[in-house]
């Protein structure tokens, strides 16, 4: 068995993050981004907060982070996580470890929900979040255009039992 460790992100550990973000943007299944974008745009589209990577000895093999869902107050406490694994590493629970470690870490910080739009075409991601307490709660039908094809995105939620949106 491998062993897995989670750790905060950090900006040094970009390379690998943008590298595994290419990957999966490469599988045509992962989002409708066509380049992982520079540090910078990266850093002020997500959240400072629960931003986690995995490792396997040294080398960073996944990440998972959260994006603000609105800039309006009553939204403050939800948010769009992202979560990529290199395509090598499916394999090892990567995925389940890293999305664990952020669902806790959202709740601590406060979040009520978690979203997450995923293709109908990456089972394993739809797999990976309803085996984590995430429940379908929406389907946008052609949404987005990537390269010449409009594509569905089913929309998925986690809703804290932790934390009160009251």
């Amino acid at each position: 068995m491998v062993e897995i460790t989670i750790k905060e992100m950090r900006q040094d550990d970009w390379n690998a993050v943008r590298d595994i973000y290419q990957a999966g943007i490469a599988t045509g299944n992962a989002t409708f981004q066509t380049a992982a974008p520079e540090w910078d745009e990266w850093n002020t589209g997500h959240l400072t907060k629960c931003r986690y990577v995995a490792c396997v000895h040294d080398e960073l093999i996944g990440w998972a982070a959260l994006s603000p869902y609105s800039s309006r107050h009553a939204y403050r406490g939800v948010a769009e996580l992202s979560i990529y694994v290199h395509p090598n590493n499916h394999k090892y629970g990567v995925g389940k470890q890293l999305l664990s470690t952020l669902i806790t870490a959202s709740e601590q910080a406060g979040y009520w929900t978690l979203i997450a739009g995923i293709f109908p075409e990456n089972q394993a991601s739809i797999r990976l979040h309803l085996g984590q307490g995430f429940r379908k709660v929406g389907y946008r039908e052609k949404v987005g255009e990537m390269n010449g094809v409009f594509r569905d995105v089913i929309i998925f939620e986690k809703r804290s039992g932790k934390v009160s949106s009251d």
